[in-house]
């Protein structure tokens, strides 16, 4: 059973003639109810309706705030024009009002029907909030959100008769909230994954509130490191940076702040490292203007600035190079077709400071000559699929005075995608000076060759005069093969003739040292002049035998042949002292030796040399001025110099790149430098026999197995001040 207006025109009703007072407001939902046939209805005529309906369509129909009404068995369907706009233009308006529940709200009765139970039921009211309910309307069904509450209507007899529902649609709302929560997804989801740091600070400790991954990342920490941590606590190291005065100038004022390529210092991986930034400090406002934090965006351009710097040195390093190779720079832009020239270039070519330089410009200044190989090597160099390489040589003419100069140009052309030159340019060489020399070269060459032709004649005719000497060179070597076999034999001869005359000299000095001994035991206790005659006789003798041996070993070291094998000549100073053990003993000398080498040589011979250096520094010592003799200090060092590095004054018997130089150092008496050649002599002396014993031959030997051993020997001294031996021995 349903209920019809009276009108057949639903949007026009006619207004009966009795109005209950209860619906005689109510506006267009006042008018459709009073105009709506509830003949046809469960409810029958208003007139009947119970009072308590009747109160409660009045509350409706005179409130503007949404309201519905169920109403009976049927769940009969009221509401007022606050409510009308939830159900659109087309579909259950006005078809709802009067109609049962179930036929009004089929596509979501399946919900609303246990509510209406449980408030019918007497179980209380409901309340839901932000409910999701699509209804059908406008001609399609909306997904329509609602808040509500279904609330118990009785009768007069204290029954539940009706569901009185306030309800309000909050679809605008609901779907605004979802942007808003969408977008703040949105936002945090960019936040999470931005390839920038982020982060927020808040005020007053500048503590963390929010760091996004990438800035966790980017200084070293965890998330849990940083959120509710104060900034220096958080991040001690940025403690004397200044990064916490920027963020409260920001906070203080109120003014963003932006850096680029900032230098920070941060731990990372248990290292304080540098890194480059660039960053903004934005205020975070609230939303009365006042600022609450900062928002931090942090971008690491630590490669770029690496890469930057490089480009930069490589740049600064091209640009120092060209200045110490004193090159011109150029570069030509086929877009504008202008050329661009440097300081220097422009100089060379004759051009002003800011002089705007065209091809034709720039090919007038060149000569006339040179026009079609310039051109031709230009247009080869930007031709697609060449190399793009640019060499030649040509020659610019400075006006007005027709200077000439020679200039080398090297260059590269450079292609886009399309394979078409978009610039080339490289470096210029002044080579007017090398090509003048090059000129005067082969001007040079030139005379020399002519020379050289005449010089090969008269070569030719030297090479017959050569034939000729040759054949007496010939004969003169057989003459000294003969001469060098009568100096061998007559070595050998010398050599038994030492051998013979020191052993014949020797043999009536040992027969005179006997009979003196024997004549000093006798007079033993004479008080004549015997005894002070036969000292003298006996010293006369000492020094004859000394003479006799001195002279043959200069005699055998000057015949004999060199062994050669290494020899250490750290032993061989070992064995020297051992030998004069006595006289270093006796003197209370002091030897110091440094590192020596091993050389090739003759160990016997070497072992003299240095023998006879040590005794003659132990020999010529000294006397303070009281008398007392000065005990002698004597080092012996060695070390390498290259023959090119050696004194004019020394010359060694054999050529080699490097030469050991052993020196022997004393504090002894010393010598004037003017004699340093006198003493290598055999039998010179610089002292009389009875200030200092020898025989003069000691220094001769010493020269003779340097010279056996290919070398040279020199000394330095001044009387007073010692001297220095200087051995050079080939390695």
């Amino acid at each position: 059973m349903t209920g019809k207006y009276t009108s057949s025109d639903q949007d026009s009703p006619q207004i009966p003639t009795t109005i209950y007072p209860f619906l005689a407001n109510g506006g267009e939902m006042g008018a459709l109810m009073r105009a709506f046939d509830w003949s046809g209805t469960t409810l029958g005529e208003p007139a009947n309706w119970p009072q308590s309906l009747r109160t409660t369509l009045s509350i409706v129909l005179n409130s503007n705030f949404p309201m519905f009404l169920f109403w009976g068995e049927q769940h009969l369907c009221f509401y007022n024009d606050a409510y009308r706009p939830s159900l659109g233009n087309e579909g259950k308006h006005p078809y709802a009002l009067g109609k049962p529940g179930a036929d009004v709200w089929p596509e979501i009765w399946a919900f609303i029907k246990p509510l209406i139970d449980q408030v019918l039921a007497g179980r209380g009211a409901t309340w839901n909030e932000d409910q999701l309910l699509p209804i059908y309307r406008n001609g399609q069904l909306d997904d329509v959100y609602w808040t509500f509450s279904y609330s118990p209507v009785n009768d007069e007899s204290g029954r539940i008769a009706g569901v009185f529902v306030t309800c309000q649609e909050t679809t605008q709302q609901v779907l605004t909230r979802q942007r808003l929560e969408e977008g703040q997804r949105q936002v945090l989801a960019y936040f999470e994954q931005s390839p920038v740091g982020i982060a927020i600070i808040s005020d007053p400790d500048l503590t963390f509130r929010m760091a996004n991954p990438f800035y966790s990342e980017l200084v070293g920490r965890r998330p849990d490191q940083l959120i509710n941590k104060p900034l220096l606590k958080a991040l001690p190291e940025l403690n004397g940076q200044g990064f916490d005065q920027l963020l409260r100038k920001v906070i203080d004022t109120g003014e963003p702040y932006v850096a680029k390529e900032v230098a920070v210092g941060l731990v990372r991986n248990h290292q304080l490292e540098t890194i480059y930034v660039d960053f903004t400090y934005q205020p975070q406002r609230e939303a009365d203007e006042s600022i609450a934090g900062v928002i931090v965006v942090v971008t690491d351009v630590t490669q770029q600035v690496i890469a930057r710097q490089k480009i930069e040195d490589a740049e600064a390093t091209l640009r120092s190079a060209i200045e110490l190779a004193e090159l011109g720079t150029w570069q030509f832009d086929y877009t504008t077709g202008l050329i661009d020239y440097s300081p220097r270039l422009r100089v060379w070519h004759g051009l002003e400071p800011e002089e705007v330089i065209t091809p034709e410009r720039a090919y007038r200044l060149v000569r006339k000559t040179d026009w079609p190989r310039v051109r031709a090597a230009i247009a080869q160099a930007g031709t697609p699929g060449s190399n793009g390489l640019y060499d030649i040589e040509y020659t610019v003419v400075l006006h007005p005075d027709g200077q000439e100069r020679i200039l080398h140009a090297q260059g590269k052309a450079y292609f886009n995608e399309l394979g078409q030159a978009y610039k080339i340019g490289g470096t210029v060489q002044d080579v007017t000076a090398q090509r003048q020399i090059q000129l005067a070269l082969e001007q040079q060459v030139q005379k020399r060759t002519e020379e050289l032709e005449s010089i090969n004649e008269e070569l030719a005719t030297i090479n017959e005069e050569l034939i000729v000497a040759n054949e007496e060179i010939a004969n003169v070597n057989r003459g000294l093969q003969e001469t060098n076999l009568h100096l061998s034999r007559s070595n050998q001869n010398l050599e038994q003739f030492a051998y013979i005359a020191s052993h014949d000299l020797q043999e009536p000095l040992r027969k005179i040292q006997q009979f003196s001994d024997l004549l000093k035991t006798r007079y033993a206790t004479s008080e004549g002049d015997e005894l002070v005659y036969l000292e003298r006789m006996q010293v006369a003798a000492s020094r004859m035998s000394l003479l006799i041996k001195d002279l043959l070993a200069f005699s055998r070291i000057s015949t004999g042949q060199v062994a050669q094998a290494p020899v250490s000549l750290a032993n061989v100073i070992q064995v020297a002292q051992e030998n004069l053990s006595v006289a270093i003993g006796e003197t209370n000398a002091h030897i110091q030796v440094g590192t020596l080498p091993t050389i090739p040589g003759d160990e016997s011979q070497l072992g003299q040399l240095f023998q006879n250096l040590l005794s003659n520094a132990l020999k010529f010592r000294r006397a303070d001025p009281s008398g007392a003799w000065i005990s002698p200090q004597i080092q012996i060092s060695a070390h390498t110099v290259l023959a090119t590095d050696l004194p004019i004054s020394v010359k060694p018997v054999r050529q080699a790149n490097a030469y050991y130089l052993i020196r022997v150092t004393d504090n002894g008496i010393g010598f004037e430098e003017k004699y340093t050649d006198r003493i290598f002599q055999v039998f010179q002396r610089l002292h009389g026999r009875n200030e200092f014993a020898g025989t003069g031959v000691g220094l001769a030997i010493c020269q003779k197995v340097v010279t056996n051993h290919g070398g040279a020997i020199t000394a330095i001294g001044r009387p007073g001040q010692g001297a220095t031996f200087c051995v050079y021995l080939p390695v």
